[in-house]
């Protein structure tokens, strides 16, 4: 029996309740995984309207909604999910605007983003991650090898990976990469952990720093050369499907016409519109959290209502709900009418705390956009007001996902449940491991000093 779809979550999109399993490992209710040897075409679907960009959107967030719970208890490595994503032309879509060819602004991205992490979080990290580093070239070279680059990336359908964050040198330690002149070019040694996309990108983008010069460049990789080892990491809190991982480059050549720039170490020397790279990440990865939390309010709403006319007054089966959940999960499902007071405040609370979050996240989201469309006239004062919203929006949003996903759980599953039985868990694994990547006690410092005293944020690339 297949698990009826529900269509009106809060992002618009249905969602389908997440399903138990049975002790052979299937799921009840839900359309079988699908082949891990599922082909990618070739050629994106054409995007010529909004519309159409969010009915793909849509339309890829619902298939990875139906065996989201059985995908993350699995962990593997995501290489059926990026089939997917490049079946629906998405690494394609989600690339920088630009003339004759497809692209995506800002704010539609964050938009794409946010309702892809409320199916999937992971994946919503994945297309996040990817979506930032394609504007590496426009941060970091001239506006010429950036359009060839996004050119090509456009036709073959790359998704990216890698970080182009740039570490303080520490004599004693090192940098994670070097890069060593060779015939013209560079040859690239070291390891490098990354959060997504270890098994399954298509290009990297990296920074590195030149062994003989010091300089730290940003370039870019081909993974699929021989002396490029990937280490996927297992076993992982949340965020299971991201592709996390470590990458070992050992001889790795890199053409001249890959090095995108170079990046001062001096902050005064850093154009504040580079600087703009770490803050759309951390301002993508918030997007990320607060699809997560809205997915997880978005499936308990819609499970409660189910469970609540799975068992009339009369004892008669209106249908509504499968038998196989009620029978199995009695203590699970038993007694929800949807008209306990306190349960109803619950969700008044939860509601509230993801439109607050959600306000604050679109300050800072139109704040970036613009940002963007300045490109190297961007000024210092302005990418400072841009850096304070970007660390509220973490601030608020990090509190709202944990608050939410963990009440969540205690809401639906509750501490008698079945442990697993309806994999809310997983909603707050992949918010505390989301949220664990930047202190809200450090975004509030940075916003009460700019408030109180003036101060700018620093101007850095590093996330």
């Amino acid at each position: 029996m297949r698990t009826p779809v529900r269509t009106d979550s809060p992002a618009g999109r249905p969602v389908s309740p997440a399903a138990p399993e049975t002790p052979d490992g299937t799921v009840h209710g839900a359309v079988p995984k699908k082949s891990a040897a599922r082909p990618a075409c070739t050629e994106p679907r054409p995007v010529a309207e909004e519309g159409i960009r969010l009915r793909i959107t849509r339309e890829i967030a619902d298939d990875l909604a139906v065996d989201a719970l059985s995908r993350d208890r699995a962990g593997k490595p995501p290489f059926d999910e990026a089939a997917r994503l490049r079946e629906a032309g998405l690494p394609g879509l989600l690339t920088p605007p630009g003339p004759a060819r497809r692209g995506t602004d800002w704010r539609t991205a964050c938009a794409v983003i946010r309702e892809i992490a409320a199916a999937d979080s992971s994946i919503g990290e994945l297309l996040a991650r990817h979506y930032v580093l394609s504007w590496s070239a426009r941060f970091f070279s001239t506006p010429e090898r950036a359009d060839g680059i996004e050119l090509r990336s456009v036709a073959e359908q790359w998704l990216w990976g890698g970080s182009t964050d740039i570490p303080d040198l520490e004599p004693a330690a090192g940098p994670d990469l070097t890069l060593t002149p060779a015939g013209g070019g560079y040859v690239l040694h070291g390891c490098k952990a990354l959060a997504a996309g270890v098994q399954v990108a298509d290009r990297l983008m990296l920074g590195a720093v030149c062994a003989e010069s010091g300089e730290s460049l940003v370039v870019c990789v081909d993974p699929a050369h021989p002396g490029v080892v990937a280490d996927a990491e297992h076993d992982r809190l949340g965020q299971r499907l991201t592709g996390a991982g470590r990458l070992s480059f050992d001889g790795v050549p890199v053409p001249a016409d890959q090095v995108l720039g170079a990046v001062p170490h001096d902050e005064h020397a850093v154009s504040p519109f580079a600087t703009l790279a770490p803050l759309a990440l951390r301002l993508a990865l918030v997007h990320v959290g607060l699809g997560t939390a809205e997915g997880a309010l978005a499936e308990a709403r819609d499970i409660d209502r189910a469970a609540s006319r799975s068992r009339p007054a009369t004892g008669a089966d209106d249908g509504a709900y499968p038998d196989a959940y009620s029978d199995a999960y009695p203590d699970v499902y038993s007694g929800r009418t949807g008209a306990d007071p306190y349960q109803l405040l619950a969700y008044g609370e939860l509601v509230t705390a993801a439109q607050t979050a959600a306000a604050v996240v679109e300050s800072a989201t139109e704040a970036l956009a613009r940002g963007l469309l300045a490109g190297q006239e961007l000024g210092v004062d302005e990418r400072a007001d841009i850096a304070v919203l970007v660390a509220a929006a973490e601030a608020v949003t990090s509190r709202a996902a944990m608050d939410i996903t963990t009440r969540v759980l205690e809401l639906i599953q509750g501490a008698d449940s079945p442990a697993g039985a309806l994999g809310f868990d997983r909603f707050w694994r992949n918010a505390r491991l989301l949220t664990a990547q930047a202190s809200p006690t450090h975004a509030l410092r940075d916003i009460g000093d700019h408030y109180l005293n003036g101060t700018h944020p620093a101007l850095t690339l590093r996330v």
